[in-house]
């Protein structure tokens, strides 16, 4: 069942009929997320002229979206997760649909942005949890690399097209615009989501409730891959992510408009994308923790020479290569992650994850724009890279069982090896 293959294995696509529509439907949602990323970031720069605001937008976004990923978990183990999905895109969309009305005003509301950003930011966090624990569902456990890696596909494809086109409608049809395309996307994911037949928890589920968050949290006591994941997706994030520095950077640094600021945040998808395509090798990796740290420390080099250079094609590059090490990361660890968790306990496990997954982030734009604010965005993106290289080496000494987690071949009964 493994692939010897170079390119991505899609086996996952052509033979689940449900994790095929639930992909394809996601894409749509998830290239509209990224137009309301571009759309909200221009707009506050151009409203306020400072890139320490466009980081607080990530700052607003922070707890709604650690506790709605972290109670998303749980209700994703508790209910019909298609039912979840249905109800979150229709309430993006409505959340979305405000940002676009605000933007037509004569004077759009700051503080309207960051409260509906916000908002966004926690029913998104329900959503993810509800999507990666029903995506896992609908195939069997010797694809879940294979699904992961498609997972993050869907990432990357809406990554580079989600602001690449996003930056091209922001001159035609302006900032209002970008964000009814935004809430038309949610709602036609979820007519998609629709048509897929329900999707319970292994068990019937588990009850709703602060002890079922609790039980997923307890699972982690004891498993270093586990917790290792996080850590290093952490460190990159917290230290490297520079995206809050983009409009800034591509407005003034490389003298460019909205297009350059678009091509900026395209560029990290752009090069995770082409990683994904030629993920087929990933499936062979049986060491995946050492994988993650080769990742990252190709992710932070690449920032910091990022940071050094002032051409802006040559500077593309560098984001390419970071986001293509970044995918990566992103593979191994999830594949430990679903590989780790009972289906009974998969969404608050991924719950944990994506709580990681969106506060690194978020937290890193404001690292970003702080030290930009203080020093230069050139030392921002430099220190970050830098910071991030360092980090996750402390990481591996610190954590050796993480370095030798091991994935056993498919043929065997057990999937796994012992890491603990």
């Amino acid at each position: 069942m493994a692939t010897t293959g170079f390119f991505i294995d899609i086996t996952p696509l052509r033979r689940f009929r449900d994790f095929r529509r639930l992909w394809f439907g996601l894409v749509l949602a998830q290239i509209g997320g990224q137009f309301g990323i571009v759309a909200a970031s221009y707009q506050v720069y151009r409203l306020t002229g400072s890139s320490l605001d466009v980081g607080y937008i990530s700052l607003v976004q922070l707890f709604p979206a650690l506790i709605g990923s972290v109670l998303g978990g749980s209700i994703a183990d508790a209910m019909d997760r298609r039912r979840l999905l249905i109800i979150t895109e229709v309430t993006m969309a409505v959340a979305t649909a405000g940002l676009a009305l605000n933007a037509e005003a004569r004077h759009p509301t700051l503080l309207l942005i960051f409260l509906l950003a916000a908002l966004n930011a926690g029913i998104q966090g329900c959503d993810a949890a509800g999507r990666s624990a029903m995506l896992m569902a609908t195939v069997d456990r010797d694809y879940f690399v294979q699904a992961n890696t498609l997972r993050q596909l869907i990432i990357q494809v809406a990554v580079i097209l989600g602001p690449a086109l996003g930056g091209v409608l922001l001159a035609p049809i302006g900032a209002s615009g970008v964000f009814w395309c935004n809430a038309g996307a949610f709602m036609v994911t979820a007519i998609a989501i629709a048509t897929l037949k329900p999707s319970r928890p292994s068990g019937g589920g588990t009850r709703f409730g602060w002890s079922s968050v609790a039980e997923g949290f307890a699972f982690l006591r004891g498993r270093q891959a586990l917790q290792a994941c996080f850590v290093a997706d952490l460190n990159a994030m917290v230290l490297g992510m520079p995206t809050s520095l983009f409009p800034a950077l591509g407005l003034t640094f490389f003298h460019g408009g909205p297009k350059t600021v678009g091509l900026l945040y395209a560029a990290p998808g752009a090069g995770a994308l082409i990683a994904t395509v030629l993920s087929g090798w990933t499936n062979r990796v049986r060491r995946p923790g050492r994988a993650v740290v080769a990742a990252i420390v190709i992710w932070g080099v690449a920032l910091a020479l990022f940071g050094l250079i002032h051409l802006l094609v040559v500077a593309l590059l560098f984001l390419g290569i970071a986001g293509a090490a970044d995918v990566i990361s992103a593979v191994f660890r999830g594949s430990i992650v679903q590989l780790e968790a009972p289906d009974e306990l998969r969404g608050r496990i991924s719950s944990i994850q994506l709580a990681v997954v969106t506060s690194g982030p978020r937290l890193g734009n404001v690292e970003a724009g702080g030290v930009a604010q203080a020093i230069s965005n050139q030392f921002s993106v430099i220190s970050g890279g830098v910071g991030a290289v360092i980090g996750i080496l402390c990481i591996a000494r610190a954590m050796p069982r993480f370095l030798t987690y091991e994935i056993a071949p498919i043929e065997e009964e057990s999937t796994l090896t012992p890491s603990e």
